[in-house]
């Protein structure tokens, strides 16, 4: 207010200490115009925070795409994800249910006081990646909760002078974060930790050094003390709770014991705890080997079961045995699944692409060939279980040449564009494709243009032959981004379509894909099940012939494309194409 200032941070408990805290006649004439990031990490993101923050302070000039949850941790020097500058924060509201049982983050059907809220920290920095997998390390789709892995120049190379907790950070070249999370439309959504760390007031706390602590009192069951942390529902904020065993039950010894415990966590960490509860032996949960089970001891606390009388032994072991039995059943079966479809595809896949290669080699009309490809494609994803929706927002001329230009996702995008497009096309493909026998024999037969994407001057000159031939009647199709990548997101188009499109006269069409990225992810030959959408737009004619014309033509098919694709805008991931169009 004072000084103009622009960007400030603060862990989820600032900015409710704010709402609770702030007198409404001590910020009389507050102005929070000129805050244009408010970064909310350090600790869980709060969506009732976020959003009782923004309402409050809205009348004081703070803005809603001011508040920026952002995701971080040591590892990866501090920063890994921020939201995207300028968006208001993404909460997703997800039903209860299937993510308890199943890890399914399903959006809820309304406004349900039964689901579950949590907030979006971003994207990944750039040059930075984030996965989300299961224990063997194998990505899982969007909207499905594990563990969240990163790499990226940002990363640590290991902790110092501790060999054995870096062999456990590292998979492959892989960073594992100790959080569970999942991922959704390119977003990431911290759901938990793994560890159990607590942070409160954006610190660190671990609990084995205040277990430890709090067992060599006097009177405390040493190895029977359980330190973690509990989500405050009033604070929207992180609490600390200390269950301690000890067998004393005269209420001064009781009264003594508590501030004992008080004096001790304030000595360690500089604060108090904000509950203690001193019950009677074996009320802190632990494993057969004597370890603690601390995660069930907090969902223990919360359910209001702390210190109520157990069942028999035999038939905790019972209950327990059956509980760890049935997701692992679980567990295994949704797995079997996973390799059977996968290996049901690729059985199919290549059973028809064996005799497809033959015929596209040995027919002589190459109307013929087209027809066996697309009937192939679309046998591939009926067969494979694949919905394809095909959206025409516009007619397709089919008595006329055109350009057509799609964004790129995965492997599976042409197999996906021949099955759902009506028209022969000549694709354009990278050079680097005529080295391998099988597949240049095949893309010759099928009249594919090669072009070369490292060689400035062979380049150019590709693209003049493909205008020519765009002249002589040929459509064409280009995949604008040139390549695709694991991370969702609209890359940079090339200019090579839209050169073509303005030398040639031509119309260009945008051709949105959505949806093969989940199925067959980049790096990735494991096949999933999903769905997978098609969307033509009207064509879109260029204004004139020289290099003007045909930047204007690519930011106008790209933005087409960005309204439909379903994720987000990764145009600054590249330095802008720079030059002029050779005539």
């Amino acid at each position: 207010h004072r000084y103009g200032g622009t960007i400030s941070a603060s862990p989820n408990f600032g900015f409710e200490l704010c709402l609770k805290r702030v007198d409404e006649r001590d910020i009389s004439g507050l102005d929070l115009s000129s805050w244009r990031l408010a970064f909310n990490g350090a600790e869980p993101v709060s969506p009732l925070t976020v959003t009782k923050f923004t309402e409050r302070f809205r009348k004081y000039g703070f803005r809603a795409e001011t508040m920026a949850p952002v995701y971080g941790l040591a590892e990866s020097s501090v920063g890994l994800a921020f939201p995207l500058p300028g968006s208001a924060p993404l909460i997703d509201s997800i039903e209860r249910q299937p993510f308890m049982e199943h890890g399914k983050a399903v959006p809820a059907s309304g406004d349900e006081a039964h689901s579950l809220r949590f907030v979006s920290c971003g994207q990944p920095l750039a040059g930075h990646r984030i996965r989300i997998v299961d224990a063997n390390d194998s990505e899982l789709p969007d909207r499905q909760e594990g563990r969240l892995q990163f790499c990226g120049p940002s990363a640590t190379s290991g902790y110092y002078r501790n060999i054995e907790e870096t062999k456990l950070l590292f998979h492959g070249k892989w960073l594992d974060s100790g959080d569970l999370a999942y991922m959704a439309d390119g977003n990431v959504y911290i759901t938990s930790r793994i560890k159990d760390i607590i942070i409160r007031g954006g610190r660190n706390i671990y609990p084995h050094e205040l277990e430890e602590a709090i067992g060599e009192i006097k009177g405390i069951r040493k190895g029977c003390v359980a330190v973690f942390g509990a989500e405050d529902q009033a604070s929207g904020t992180e609490k600390l709770v200390v269950i301690a065993e000890t067998r004393k039950r005269e209420r001064e010894e009781l009264q003594h014991l508590h501030s004992a415990v008080n004096i001790c966590v304030t000595d360690l960490l500089g604060l108090p705890p904000d509950d203690v509860l001193l019950a009677p032996p074996q009320t802190v949960l632990k494993t057969s080997s004597g370890k603690l089970r601390r995660s069930a001891t907090r969902d223990l606390y919360a359910q209001g079961h702390m210190g109520r009388k157990g069942r028999a032994v035999w038939w905790q072991l019972v209950r327990m045995g059956l509980s760890g039995l049935l997701p692992q059943l679980r567990k295994g079966i949704k797995r079997m699944s996973e390799l059977f479809y996968a290996g049901y595809v690729w059985g199919l896949f290549y059973a028809l692409a064996v005799p497809v290669w033959l015929l596209v080699v040995l027919l002589p009309k190459l109307e013929w060939r087209w027809a066996v490809v697309r009937r192939a494609s679309r046998l591939l994803v009926r067969l494979s279980g694949t919905p394809l929706i095909i959206n025409y927002l516009a007619e397709i001329p089919t008595n006329r040449p055109m350009v057509l230009v799609s964004n790129h996702m995965s492997y599976l995008d042409a197999i996906v564009v021949i099955a759902a497009i009506p028209l022969n096309v000549s694709f354009v493909a990278k050079m680097e494709l005529k080295e391998r026998f099988v597949a240049r024999w095949f893309l010759f037969r099928m009249d594919v243009e090669f072009v070369e994407r490292f060689d400035v001057e062979q380049g150019a000159l590709g693209t003049r032959r493909i205008a020519r031939k765009g002249t002589k009647g040929s459509s064409l199709f280009f995949f604008a981004e040139g390549t695709f990548q694991r991370i969702p997101g609209l890359l940079p188009f090339r200019m090579g379509a839209f050169v073509t499109a303005v030398q040639s006269g031509l119309s260009v069409v945008p051709v949105t894909i959505r949806g093969t990225r989940h199925i067959l992810t980049s790096g990735s030959w494991f096949p999933r099940r999903g769905v997978v959408t098609v969307t033509v737009s009207r064509p879109i004619k260029p204004k004139g012939a020289n290099w003007t014309d045909a930047v204007e033509l690519r930011d106008a098919i790209r933005h087409e494309i960005l309204r439909y694709c379903g994720e987000t805008d990764l145009a600054d991931t590249r330095p802008p194409v720079r030059g002029q169009m050779n005539t």
